[in-house]
C-alpha cells in the first residue's frame, strides 16, 4: 500500500482540495484508494468531496477505541470507513465535533496508525492538518515521500520550509532514541532555542558522527530515504514556479535533504464555484486548467509506484524542477487562450474582464491599507517599549 500524506505549513493553500481531487483521480485510474481526513479538530474534507455530513468518524473511533478489546476496536474502525459515489474510493471522516480531537494522546495515535496500516487498499491518502504539531509530523513521516502543498506567497513558502525543517528534526529525534549521546546533544541545542533555530543539519550530523557513530549511521540512513515532494498551488504567473527553487536550495543547504518537485497547479476561479456546489473540481470541470494539473500530478504518482525504495539521482531531481517550469508556462498559455476564447465568443465581455481586474485591485488596496495599519501599530508599540 502506498501511503501519501499531504501537509502544508499553513492553511489556505489548497491542501484539502489537492488531497480530495488527487484521490478521485487515482481511483479513476483503477486504484483502490482510501482517503482519510486527519485534519483533526477542523475536519471539513467531506464538503470538498460532496458527501453528506458524517455521523461518525475518526473522533468516534478514538473515543470508543479500547472498549471491549481489540476485536471491538477493529469493528469500530471499519464502521467509520464509508463508500463514496466515486468507484474505487473510500473515505474516513475526521469528525471535528469531538472535543479535544486536535490533541490526541500517543496511545490514540498509535491505535489509529495501526488501523490505517491494516486497510486493504492500493493508496492511503492522508489529509493532514495545517501547522507543525507533533501528531501532524508523525502522520507525515508515515511515508518517506509525503507531499507538502504550498503557494507562491512569501509566507506560504516560508511555512513550507519550516514544516520540512520540523519534520527533519522529528526524524532525527526518532533516529537518536532517548538514551543516546546523540539525543543528549540534540536536547542541548533544543534547550538553547537560538542555537537550534540557526543550526545547520549537516553540522549537527557532523557533530553526532564524532559523539555517537552508531546513531549517526541510523540517522543518515533515514535522512537518505526521506524524499518529500513539493506541490506548488495557486499559481498566477509562470514565474511563480521559481519559488520552488528557493525552497529546494534552503532544504539542501540547511536541512541536508533534496526535495522532489511534483508539479504546479494554477489558481482557477471555478474552484470556488465547485466548492460552493460541493462538487470536486475534477468532476465539476474535468477539462479545466486546475483539473488537468490534478490529473498530471496523479499520473506522476502512478509513474513512481515502483520507485518507493529507489533514490532519485541529482539529474532526475533537477529534471523535475525544469519540468515544473515548462508545465507552468504551458498552463499559463492555456489559461490565457481560454480567456481569449471566452472574450471572442461573447461568454466573457470586456466589461466582465475590467470588473474582475477592478475587484482584484480593490482587494490589493485593502490588503495594502491593512499592512500600513499594522505597521503603524507595530511602530507605536516599539516606541512605547523603548520609552518604558
Amino acid at each position: 500500500m502506498h501511503i501519501v500524506p499531504i501537509a502544508s505549513g499553513k492553511g489556505g493553500v489548497g491542501k484539502s482540495m489537492a488531497a480530495a481531487n488527487l484521490s478521485i483521480a487515482l481511483a479513476q485510474a483503477g486504484r483502490r484508494v482510501v482517503l482519510a481526513d486527519l485534519d483533526l479538530g477542523a475536519s471539513n474534507l467531506h464538503l470538498i468531496l460532496g458527501v453528506p455530513s458524517p455521523r461518525s468518524g475518526i473522533g468516534t473511533f478514538l473515543t470508543g477505541a479500547g472498549q471491549g478489546g481489540g476485536q471491538a476496536s477493529l469493528g469500530a474502525f471499519e464502521s467509520v470507513v464509508m463508500e463514496t459515489d466515486y468507484p474505487g474510493l473510500r473515505f474516513i471522516p475526521g469528525d471535528a465535533e469531538v472535543p479535544g480531537l486536535a490533541n490526541i494522546r500517543a496511545a490514540q495515535k498509535n491505535q489509529l496508525v495501526k488501523r490505517l496500516l491494516s486497510l486493504d487498499a492500493d493508496y492511503l491518502v492522508l489529509d493532514l492538518g495545517a501547522g507543525t504539531g507533533s501528531n501532524i509530523l508523525d502522520f507525515f513521516l508515515m511515508s518517506a515521500r509525503g507531499i507538502v502543498v504550498t503557494a507562491p506567497t512569501l509566507t506560504a513558502t516560508l511555512n513550507a520550509y519550516l514544516f520540512l525543517k520540523n519534520a527533519v528534526f522529528r526524524l532525527l529525534y526518532g533516529a537518536f532514541g532517548t538514551r543516546s549521546r546523540a539525543f543528549e546533544y540534540l536536547e542541548t541545542l533544543r534547550k538553547d532555542g537560538a542555537s537550534l533555530q540557526k543550526a545547520y543539519v549537516p553540522a549537527i550530523l557532523d557533530a553526532v558522527k564524532e559523539l555517537d557513530p552508531e546513531r549517526w549511521q541510523i540517522a543518515t540512513s533515514r535522512m537518505a530515504s526521506f524524499r518529500p515532494r513539493l506541490l506548488m498551488n495557486l499559481l498566477e504567473d509562470p514565474k511563480d514556479a521559481d519559488k520552488a527553487l528557493k525552497i529546494r536550495r534552503s532544504c539542501k543547504d540547511y536541512l541536508n535533504i533534496d526535495i522532489e518537485h511534483l508539479g504546479v497547479l494554477y489558481r482557477d476561479e471555478l474552484q470556488d464555484i465547485a466548492l460552493g456546489s460541493r462538487i470536486p473540481i475534477i468532476r465539476y470541470k474535468p477539462q479545466g486548467i486546475l483539473s488537468q494539473g490534478i490529473y498530471r500530478t496523479a499520473d506522476k504518482l502512478l509513474q513512481s509506484e515502483d520507485e518507493e525504495d529507489v533514490s532519485l539521482s541529482l539529474a532526475e531531481l533537477e529534471g523535475g524542477f525544469r519540468t515544473a517550469e515548462l508545465e507552468a508556462e504551458a498552463d499559463f498559455g492555456a489559461k490565457m487562450a481560454y480567456v481569449e476564447e471566452l472574450l471572442s465568443s461573447g461568454a466573457l465581455t470586456t466589461g466582465d474582464l475590467v470588473e474582475t481586474v477592478r475587484s482584484q485591485q480593490f482587494e490589493i488596496d485593502k490588503i495594502r491599507r491593512e499592512n500600513q495599519f499594522l505597521k503603524h501599530k507595530l511602530s507605536k508599540a516599539i516606541g512605547q517599549g523603548f520609552s518604558g
